[in-house]
């Protein structure tokens, strides 16, 4: 679910950049997303609750904690990262002009 979540809030970001509907929620949905960088960073690049679950698991399987693709599992960081910097892109330029 919270995977989800902040799938939804990227490509609202997206989104907003694209049709230039930029309000209040475009800048929480962008803070909430560096956010969750940061908290990624302090956590060596591992969602804390990966690293909760580690402890109940042998798997070392991308996947193993969510219910993805492996591919996609082990690529998530930078497929979204990239798309959410796309949109970020264009909400600044949006705004700038």
């Amino acid at each position: 679910m919270i995977w989800l979540f902040f799938v939804a809030v990227i490509f609202y970001v997206v989104y907003s950049g694209i049709t230039g509907t930029i309000n209040t929620y475009t800048w929480l949905g962008i803070w909430i997303v560096i956010g969750e960088g940061i908290v990624l960073l302090l956590f060596k690049m591992f969602c804390p609750l990966t690293v909760l679950a580690r402890k109940y698991s042998d798997s070392q399987k991308d996947n193993f904690d969510i219910f993805l693709p492996n591919w996609l599992a082990k690529h998530n960081k930078l497929i979204f990262t990239t798309i959410f910097l796309i949109g970020l892109v264009l909400v600044v330029i949006r705004t700038l002009f």
